[in-house]
């Protein structure tokens, strides 16, 4: 197995671990903020750039923000559809969605310049556009084996799609690199326990916490071009969390998601 494959099987149970933690502890708004971050894909593009190249990794990122795009839009079907129908019915419009989209861009050659445009806009548009769904009491206590279970489907799901992205192309890998894995495991389940109103104020904190994915990539994707690997990754790391940080405190300060998701 490649560094990468390693990283991905080790990482994806600690990440939907504390994620979790973090929607049961903060609300799952929080928890889909901390899903717009990349804490996979981040590391991941860092090990790319080392065994691919930074031409490859550069490639990616900007990719990378045109995929965010499909997640966004998961996300945002997701919720549309969780307002009619159940969580199961609700994933499997939402894939759709994602998968529709990433064959619509994947027929786009995509440069940062056009990939930051599109990002920016298409976030703007999902979050100002975004279906409001009332608040949701609290459901049921999760059985202890559910967390378990969560955590070896998320394994499973990551260990696949590494398999098929294997065989693509920077761009396509990009774009299919941001694939809602963790996002899907935890909006169903959230859905399943704590209704349609809960599951969509975590889809919509997805979308607000994608500013820290798009600073991350638009970071690595200008920077790899002139600059060093380690002041590239550096630099879009803190940036990154910076963005993050200043999200969860506007989400706290106006409580983007709570009542009104």
């Amino acid at each position: 197995m490649t560094t990468i494959t390693l990283f991905k099987l080790a990482a994806a149970p600690f990440l939907i671990l504390s994620v979790t933690w973090l929607a049961r502890r903060f609300g799952p708004a929080v928890g889909g903020l901390m899903m717009g971050i990349p804490l996979l894909t981040g590391p991941i593009s860092i090990f790319t750039a080392v065994e691919q190249g930074a031409d490859f990794a550069r490639q990616s990122a900007a990719a990378n923000l045109v995929g965010q795009v499909s997640t966004c839009i998961f996300c945002f079907v997701y919720a549309a559809t969780a307002a009619r129908r159940e969580a199961w019915a609700s994933a499997a419009c939402g894939i759709l969605g994602f998968f529709v989209a990433t064959l619509v861009w994947s027929q786009f050659h995509w440069s940062l310049l056009t990939a930051a445009l599109f990002f920016s806009v298409s976030l703007a548009v999902l979050g100002w556009s975004f279906p409001k769904l009332p608040t949701s009491a609290p459901g049921r206590t999760a059985p202890k084996w559910e967390l378990p279970a969560r955590m070896v489907v998320a394994g499973c799901f990551v260990l696949a799609i590494t398999l098929v992205s294997a065989h693509l192309g920077p761009q396509l890998s990009g774009l299919t690199a941001p694939f809602p894995v963790f996002v899907l495991i935890l909006v169903v389940f959230t859905h399943l326990h704590d209704g349609n109103g809960a599951s969509a104020a975590m889809t919509k904190g997805v979308i607000l916490g994608s500013p820290a994915f798009g600073a991350f990539f638009m970071t690595v994707a200008a920077g790899l071009e002139r600059l060093p690997i380690t002041v590239v990754y550096l630099g879009a790391t803190l940036l990154s969390v910076g963005v993050g940080g200043g999200m969860l405190w506007l989400l706290e300060r106006f409580k983007v998601g709570h009542a009104s998701a």
